[in-house]
């Protein structure tokens, strides 16, 4: 009987990750990711999150109330993986739909995007990490984690303490994976830290109580949301642009010339002619 409704079951995750993967129009990064310097900066181990612009990304960022919806691993490079124009695959990611599968770090190049590094990893706890990823390429993506979050896509309002734990659901079979779950996994597989142990609250606000039962809770189901690295006190911001050495006295800021001055003054004066004493509209004088 399960072999008759695992097949159904694929099928409608199948179509729910087409409709999910649906990307929101007008997003535009702050600071777009150059994938270039991100090669120059970034370690085997580094975390990569995204800031990403599908319908499943609102879901995940509005759920976990952070910036970050995706996560994935930075691993060097993979042997005979490349793109067509011969770029080398460096990150290991979890994809909706896709599964467990390797990518180019120019796949970034039009989002926000942050570097969270494991500080005091050693060499071959790194090396231990990357292979727990790179032997789970094929791995496929958790659709019945997908099918349980499906009451939560619908837009009714959750309170704060309410969201991490909607997306506490999961089908729990080991050829599957979910978003930040396997690299999680990979950390905790060596012993490494990403969120730290809290204890019981011995306080007497029951909504400090109630914040922290909640990390507890999910970080027992194995089931770590992208901004758990960011919020993690073992892994450190990497910024790039400060890594490669950064002053600011070499910043060349525009300077308006004369007749883009006229052109605003002018502005500014149509502006405030065509608003009347009376605060109707009114041609300028």
């Amino acid at each position: 009987m399960s072999e008759q409704v695992d097949p159904l079951l694929d099928r409608i995750g199948n179509w729910l990750a087409r409709r999910l993967q649906t990307t929101s129009s007008g997003y535009e990064p702050y600071t777009p990711s150059d994938p270039e310097t991100l090669r120059t900066v970034m370690k085997p181990g580094d975390i990569l999150l995204v800031d990403g612009n599908q319908y499943i990304s609102k879901v995940i960022k509005y759920l976990t109330n952070s910036t970050w919806s995706h996560a994935a691993i930075y691993v060097s490079g993979i042997p005979g993986r490349k793109t067509p124009d011969g770029e080398d695959h460096v990150l290991i990611e979890v994809n909706l739909g896709e599964g467990c599968v390797s990518k180019p770090l120019s796949k970034y190049t039009t989002y926000n995007t942050r570097i969270c590094r494991p500080v005091g990893l050693s060499g071959p706890d790194r090396l231990a990490v990357v292979r727990y990823m790179t032997d789970r390429l094929g791995l496929k993506y958790d659709l019945k984690n997908i099918f349980d979050m499906l009451r939560y896509f619908i837009p009714i309002p959750l309170p704060q303490r309410l969201r991490r734990r909607a997306i506490a659901f999961g089908s729990g079979d080991p050829t599957r994976a979910i978003c930040s779950t396997l690299i999680a996994e990979a950390f905790q597989s060596v012993g490494y830290p990403i969120l730290p142990s809290i204890e019981q609250d011995q306080r007497h606000d029951p909504a400090a109580r109630r914040a922290r039962r909640e990390i507890y809770h999910i970080r027992h189901h194995s089931l770590f949301a992208p901004r758990d690295f960011d919020l993690s006190p073992f892994f450190a911001i990497v910024k790039p642009t400060l890594e490669r050495g950064f002053d600011y006295k070499g910043i060349t800021w525009h300077q308006p010339d004369v007749a883009e001055t006229d052109d605003e003054e002018t502005a500014k004066e149509a502006d405030a002619g065509s608003i009347g004493s009376d605060g109707s509209a009114e041609p300028a004088a």
